[in-house]
């Protein structure tokens, strides 16, 4: 669970939190019902899903999230599967406390909200804010394919391919092209753009000579 977890908390971190839960979504749909596990990967997808409802200005849905997200991450150590989760809990209990604000009074209500939607707490794993940085080779193959297929603007049969041809470079023990561009366009934020279309050149180049070498032998 390591690497999709230290993805997913990356992505978030990267400011990306409505994409974060596709890296945790596979691993949890293969938990048992109400296991500590189930309940704590399901509480962080509720937890970003809320955060990315506040950013979108849709209080209510957030709202609503937050105390879900609450009851799952209820009994856990608040240091479960070294994530830190105080941050977590209390950045929920202060979304819920805001709406019954609002709810009694406008007075002052605004400004709580903008300073919930301006200050969504960092993910902690180890003690550490994990970046697209911290990542190893696996946890980057997550951060890859999860960016690339809840991001409408990538291919992710472009990105699944090159994913399939770096680990070829990484059993051979070349760790080159397709590696490199692996890991850049998870953590070239700025140029992730171009870095695709980098990785959509090559990746066609080598599709095309993999069927030249096929059609030899039809």
């Amino acid at each position: 669970m390591d690497d999709s977890l230290r993805a997913g908390i990356a992505i978030y971190n990267a400011g990306a939190y409505r994409a974060a839960h596709g890296a945790w979504e596979s691993t949890w749909l293969t938990l048992e019902n109400g296991s500590d596990d189930e309940r704590f990967l399901h509480g962080l997808i509720q937890f970003t899903a809320a955060v990315h409802h506040v950013h979108d200005g849709n209080d209510s849905g957030a709202v609503g999230l937050a105390r879900s997200a609450q009851r799952y991450l209820d009994g856990l150590d608040d240091d479960y599967r070294s994530v830190s989760l105080g941050g977590v809990r209390s950045y929920l209990a202060r979304l819920e406390a805001d709406s019954g604000a609002d709810a009694e009074s406008n007075g002052g209500a605004d400004g709580d909200r903008d300073a919930i939607r301006e200050d969504p707490p960092e993910l902690r794993f180890d003690g550490r804010v994990v970046t697209y940085d911290d990542l190893d080779f696996e946890a980057v193959v997550v951060a890859a394919e999860t960016l690339a297929e809840e991001l409408d603007e990538y291919d992710e049969t472009v990105v699944s391919d090159a994913v399939e041809y770096a680990r070829k470079e990484v059993e051979d023990g070349t760790q080159t092209q397709f590696t490199a561009m692996v890991f850049d366009f998870v953590q070239n934020e700025t140029q992730r753009g171009l870095v695709f279309q980098r990785m959509k050149e090559h990746v066609r180049r080598k599709r095309r000579r993999k069927d030249d070498v096929a059609g030899l032998f039809d």
